[in-house]
């Protein structure tokens, strides 16, 4: 045995899998199938049962391969030096240690310490036998520990300690490799399209063996590029950034300032029940637009509609107004029924339409309410989802909807979907019920209401805050319709919806624009005429009726979001070298420019006793002719008809029609059979035979 020697003698198969030396394996496993099929454990010179708690072997650095040993040996001839690497660099690499790395190194230090505590009074030799004694651990073990710290300061003992495979796995090496290669590996990773590592290792592989670029393993390289691109600059490239959004932690908004009616948020809710609504043959998912008090939580007004509208968002703001007051802000969805101009028109902020001087104030902006708008596909900035969410359970799942539920999304439809349909008076009432249980709920864990339920929450701020009123005046707000027009400027009439209405008093503003508020439910009951300031001018009588009766049926966040993923999209492009074109190019490079040779058959079957063949074409035989044309116009009379832009409900009519004749013992076609058969398998059909076994023939009207 050579008199050199590294200061670890014995290795345990853990203990050489973390060290990652040279032809050792990297795991576990690894190391101990080697030594079973090296048959290390027959030498006890080179194997040998561990002492320590869980047992296992330990194997001596001599029967380690050869490259491994080197490897050994070149640290064991380098002598731990403190001054080679700085106090700071091995601390911060201390630091960076799992917590049971760090342990180990805390367990050394107090047996150093126990041996010269002792060795004052014992010697060296007698105290780390004592100490080896009462720790449990081999002297050699102490041995080695001390000579880890010879020569070191006391206060940075304790990194030193450290096991030294972890730091021989922790030095900043890279493997050799050309950049080139690097970069073209990148930029095909790096792509919308998503493609596997592996399979841009190759291709990079391919362009690397045509240019005599230097490349690494595969393993290496993956470690590399998370080590070189951040994990958040991958996600942007790879899934854009959608995705990179998901990943900044969204703002936490303190609601400790506010009071009671401050700020009220509105959207609306499509409920997964199908419900019979009055009028309609077909069952409906209606639609649901609430009102929520931010402060406390608590929603204030709701009504139901089959789609989402202005007059929804009018009716339900009104009974807000009506019931509780003005609110101060509004926090309004961007979606088109609450940018409509008779809810926001006014209003210099929307979105979805132009603002133009002409517009009449909408309802919020003639009483004075700021307005607005959540963060578009951002469902977190409006805190009624989460109201919403817990009626998904509540009230969508309620029992008395048993059969009507439809499941939140196409995938997760129910065994019993449309099975059922829930009477229209049932469901509001059982929707009035859920959500008056949402405000009255106890142990409500938000920063207001600490155990209590949302009414409580709102009544209690409610009594105490300066709350503004409506008017009579202001109530035609929200009960009535709106619509800029212009008075005619010769008879000073004005004409809405077909009727002609007129007074007196219009004549003085012959030519003029004014706002006319009306009751959509009867437009022959009169209008009320404003001015495009909101000062009331009078009321007009419905001069020539005619036309229709009803129309009711007819930023500190953001910007520190967006500075963050400016930074990750300049640190991806940096990365990115090469685009995709440039990818291409290379990979036509490298393409096999002659393709393989078809294979050539090296065995013949011989062919014995064949004779020539004979181009011989028949005779013409009219008679036979005659009789095929028969047969093929039989066929296509007995084909059933193709009917063209047929509906759902006509196709299932069709097959239902189909199906009684063969129960009445009717004969079909087979073409009629085999589309009976193949229409049966659709889930429109399904779909439609559970509506008919609901209906009846009434079904089809």
């Amino acid at each position: 045995m050579s008199d050199l020697a590294p200061a670890k003698l014995w290795w345990t198969a853990n203990e050489l899998a973390d060290a990652l030396l040279p032809d050792v394996p990297a795991t576990q496993q690894g190391v101990e199938r080697w030594a079973k099929r090296v048959n290390l454990r027959a030498n006890s010179q080179v194997a040998r049962r561990r002492s320590g708690r869980g047992g296992g072997w330990e194997y001596h650095w001599t029967a380690l391969p050869l490259a491994a040993r080197k490897a050994l040996l070149i640290d064991a001839s380098v002598p731990a030096q403190a001054d080679a690497v700085s106090r700071g660099q091995i601390w911060t690499w201390f630091e960076e240690l799992p917590d049971t790395v760090q342990d180990k190194a805390k367990h050394r230090l107090t047996c150093v310490q126990a041996i010269e505590a002792l060795e004052r009074g014992l010697g060296r030799d007698l105290a780390i036998k004592e100490v080896a004694r009462l720790k449990g651990v081999s002297a050699r073990t102490l041995w080695n520990w001390m000579g880890m710290v010879e020569g070191v300061r006391t206060d940075d003992r304790l990194p030193h300690l450290a096991p030294k495979h972890r730091a021989v796995a922790r030095k900043v090496t890279r493997a050799e490799f050309d950049e080139e290669f690097f970069d073209w590996l990148a930029a095909d990773y790096l792509r919308l399209e998503r493609p596997s590592f592996s399979s841009s290792y190759r291709r990079a592989e391919r362009v690397a063996r045509q240019n005599s670029w230097v490349t690494a393993p595969e393993r290496t390289m993956r470690r590399y590029l998370d080590a070189r691109i951040s994990q958040p600059g991958q996600i942007l490239a790879r899934m854009g950034l959608d995705a990179l959004k998901r990943m900044y932690p969204p703002q936490r908004r303190d609601k400790t300032a506010l009071h009671a009616l401050e700020v009220v948020n509105g959207d609306f809710h499509k409920f997964d029940v199908f419900v019979r609504w009055p009028g309609i043959d077909a069952p409906v998912r209606p639609q649901m637009v609430a009102w929520q008090d931010v402060y406390s939580g608590r929603v204030l007004s709701w009504r139901l509609d089959l789609t989402a509208n202005a007059r929804a968002v009018m009716l339900a703001a009104g009974d807000m107004i009506e019931d509780w007051g003005i609110p101060e802000h509004i926090l309004l969805d961007n979606g088109r029924e609450f940018a409509a101009k008779e809810v926001t028109g006014g209003s210099e902020t929307r979105n979805r339409f132009k603002h133009l001087e002409a517009d009449i104030p909408g309802l919020f902006t003639a009483l004075g309410c700021e307005i607005h708008w959540a963060t578009p596909y951002a469902g977190q900035s409006k805190p009624i989802e989460r109201a919403f969410r817990d009626m998904c359970d509540a009230i969508a799942k309620d029992p008395r909807f048993a059969g009507a539920w439809t499941g939140n999304k196409p995938e997760a439809k129910p065994e019993n979907y449309a099975s059922k349909a829930v009477p229209f008076d049932d469901f509001l009432r059982v929707v009035s019920e859920g959500i008056e249980e949402h405000n009255l709920r106890q142990g409500r864990r938000s920063e207001i209401a600490w155990g209590r339920s949302f009414a409580e929450v709102f009544a209690e701020s409610y009594e105490t805050s300066a709350i503004r009123k409506a008017t009579e005046a202001q109530r035609r707000f929200w009960l009535m319709g709106a619509k800029g027009l212009r008075v005619h400027k010769t008879t000073a009439k004005i004409t809405f919806m077909g009727n002609e209405y007129w007074s007196e008093w219009l004549h003085g503003h012959a030519g003029e624009r004014v706002i006319v508020r009306f009751d959509p439910a009867d437009l022959h009951g009169g209008i009320h005429v404003y001015g495009f300031d909101n000062a009331y001018l009078g009321t007009a009588a419905c001069h020539l009726p005619a036309g229709f009766l009803s129309i009711d049926a007819a930023r500190e966040h953001n910007r520190a979001r967006k500075d963050w993923m400016k930074a990750e999209r300049k640190a991806l492009d940096a990365h990115r070298k090469l685009s995709a074109r440039e990818l291409g190019v290379d990979l036509d490079a490298v393409a096999p420019t002659d393709a393989a040779p078809d294979p050539q058959a090296k065995v013949v079957r011989p062919m014995f006793n064949a004779k020539p063949r004979v181009d011989a074409t028949p005779a013409p035989r009219p008679e036979v002719e005659a009789a095929q044309a028969t047969v093929v116009a039989d066929l296509a009379a007995r084909r059933a008809p193709k009917v063209a832009d047929e509906t759902p409900k006509q196709r299932f009519g069709r097959a239902l029609e189909l199906e009684r004749a063969v129960e009445a013992g009717g004969i079909i076609t087979e073409a009629q059979a085999h589309w009976l058969r193949v229409y049966q398998s659709t889930p429109e059909y399904r779909a439609e035979h559970m509506l008919w076994s609901d209906f009846g023939d009434a079904y089809f009207g």
